[in-house]
């Protein structure tokens, strides 16, 4: 009986040597690709950061054109407002008998 009982505890601690092995070898192979899905989820959000800094950019280039375009419409408003107020003024001479 005591044979039987020696080869019951031997496979015993051979099988829980086998399931920690193998349960080594499967977090080893888990791990490695976590890394792998990691490295690729990372690449994926550094490209779509560039592209969103690439058209905050050119937002910014757009805005800069367009307060360009205000001011010279301002220029261009207050010109008009200038050469309006001397039209009144000569109308009102005209209409004085000047």
């Amino acid at each position: 009986m005591e044979y039987i009982t020696a080869i019951g505890f031997g496979c015993t601690i051979l099988g829980a040597v086998i399931g920690y092995l193998g349960y080594r070898r499967n977090y080893d192979n888990d791990l490695k690709k976590d890394t792998a899905n990691t490295a690729s989820r990372q690449s994926i959000i550094d490209i779509k950061l560039d592209y969103i800094s690439k058209g905050v950019d050119d937002i910014r280039l757009d805005i800069k054109a367009q307060d360009k375009r205000i001011d010279e419409l301002n220029n261009r408003m207050i010109k008009v407002e200038e050469s309006t107020k001397s039209a009144h003024k000569r109308l009102d001479g005209i209409e004085r008998g000047e």
